[in-house]
């Protein structure tokens, strides 16, 4: 589908429908949740987290997926609708609403999102039905939850980059989300991300063997200097 509005009148990118989805896809997501979101975090140069007020709401399930990006007008919720017509499964809803005010996400989106496949919602906005949510048993992740209705009449943005909770999310970036936090990455950075979070869990197995048989953190992250700053030299090697 080329650039333009759609037949609900929100504006999508380039690869907005029509396309299957990414080969791989379902593999580096099933990776992927195998770490927990501080590990793929630090892993990826301690960049991507998204800032703390996006929590978990429903399911304390890990989840991981390709980005299908939103943006929709303040108090709007048009361009989620159109969103989930054009989802393919295994895609995670990253959606900015610009404020918690509405509820524009409810049970009947929710529903229609997994007939679709969708994996999990975040959006830097608000949810309704909650319990609803709960008993289906949806991932989302929100900044709290409203009853306010929204319209369905403001056109909006798909597959678009956007801004969710503090950090650039393109589409086709993944995004994993847990009880802990969300952490977006790249879609180029998947595979080294992946080698290094390998690498962080395999030393942080060793350092917790080594505590158990009676070690430090202060030994093992070599903090006796910080702790002692005066015995330590400046950066002119003066003590």
């Amino acid at each position: 589908m080329a650039d333009g509005a759609n037949a609900l009148g929100v504006r999508a990118g380039a690869d907005a429908v029509g396309c299957a989805p990414v080969a791989g896809q379902e593999s580096l997501a099933a990776r992927l949740v195998a770490f927990d979101t501080a590990t793929l975090y630090e892993a990826g140069g301690q960049r991507g987290a998204l800032l703390p007020g996006i929590t978990a709401l429903s399911s304390e399930r890990r989840v991981a997926g390709p980005a299908l990006t939103v943006l929709t007008a303040r108090g709007d919720n048009l361009a989620l609708h159109a969103a989930i017509a054009s989802a393919r499964p295994g895609e995670v809803i990253v959606a900015q609403c610009h404020d918690a005010q509405t509820g524009g996400w409810g049970e009947v989106l929710t529903v229609a999102a997994m007939a679709r496949g969708v994996v999990a919602l975040v959006v830097d906005g608000a949810v309704r039905d909650l319990d609803a949510i709960r008993e289906l048993g949806f991932p989302v992740f929100a900044r709290g939850t409203s009853i306010s209705a929204t319209t369905k009449i403001e056109p909006g943005h798909i597959r678009l980059p956007i801004d969710c909770g503090g950090q650039i999310v393109r589409p086709g970036d993944y995004v994993v989300a847990d009880v802990s936090g969300l952490v977006v990455i790249e879609a180029e950075a998947v595979e080294e991300t992946l080698v290094a979070a390998a690498a962080r869990v395999s030393k942080e197995i060793g350092m917790m063997e080594q505590l158990r048989a009676g070690a430090t953190t202060v030994d093992l992250l070599g903090l006796g200097a910080a702790l002692a700053p005066e015995t330590a030299p400046n950066e002119g090697g003066v003590r």
